[in-house]
């Protein structure tokens, strides 16, 4: 049995807001850097989407130029904002990136991507792990809780009564004779296939739930359409659109 997900809009030349009433501001720009999207919606104060989202393709060599690039064609298409989150897939410290193993070795070099955005869209900008963002936005705030994001790579973050426990890179995390991103990520699902990954997800969420003790365990990423079993009671999948709605938590809990 495949567990259902949400599915999110596809991109559209113009945005049109989801309500008629006036957004309450401030409103947030919140991006998701993928290994093969880039992605972007409007937020209201309070987190509800006020725009559609949009999409267009990762550069195939993801260079921090090439990126800018296209979010620069991202930003285009929104309509005005006050500010900007961005979740990137790799470690990022004081708005800089330090590791992204599924783009480009480029951006691991303590590349300041909040200070060029803020230079280059005018607006305050502050940046985040991308499973992070996801988490903020499919936590419900109390217990433990663990989100893993099944992409290109391996994204994991941990909530404790709500709040982040910062650095967590549980993908590259030793596991098996490689890492958790070998045999989770797109590498593992292309090289064992469909049936061995749905059984080291299992394995993964087994461990996991031994490893932090989690009360939920939340799967984003496009490839929970390859799940094949049923996911026990704590354990639920949550639409892609999730790693954007957690933008507005990056201003709430970073004072």
């Amino acid at each position: 049995m495949t567990p259902k997900t949400v599915s999110t809009a596809k991109s559209v030349r113009s945005v049109k807001p989801r309500t008629s009433s006036k957004p309450s501001s401030p409103i947030t720009l919140t991006i998701d850097i993928g290994g093969s999207g880039l992605k972007a919606m409007l937020l209201d104060a309070a987190g509800k989407p006020v725009s559609e989202r949009q999409r267009v393709p990762t550069p195939a060599v993801p260079t921090p130029k090439a990126v800018l690039k296209g979010l620069d064609q991202l930003c285009k298409l929104m309509p005005a904002f006050d500010r900007v989150s961005v979740g990137f897939p790799g470690v990022v410290k004081h708005g800089c990136t330090h590791l992204a193993v599924n783009l480009h070795p480029m951006w691991t070099k303590g590349f300041p991507l909040e200070a060029e955005l803020q230079k280059r869209w005018k607006k305050p900008v502050r940046v985040g792990n991308d499973a992070d963002v996801q988490g903020y936005g499919a936590i419900q705030g109390y217990g433990v809780e663990l989100t893993l994001t099944l992409g290109t790579g391996l994204g994991a973050a941990l909530f404790t009564d709500g709040r982040l426990v910062p650095g967590l890179e549980l993908g590259h995390h030793p596991w098996k004779t490689k890492t958790y991103e070998d045999y989770l990520g797109r590498r593992g699902l292309d090289k064992f296939g469909k049936k061995a990954w749905n059984k080291f997800l299992m394995q993964a969420i087994l461990e996991t739930q031994k490893l932090f003790n989690w009360d939920h365990l939340y799967l984003g990423g496009g490839n929970t359409k390859k799940i094949t079993f049923i996911l026990p009671r704590n354990v639920k999948v949550v639409p892609n659109t999730t790693g954007l709605l957690g933008g507005v938590a990056l201003w709430r809990e970073w004072k």
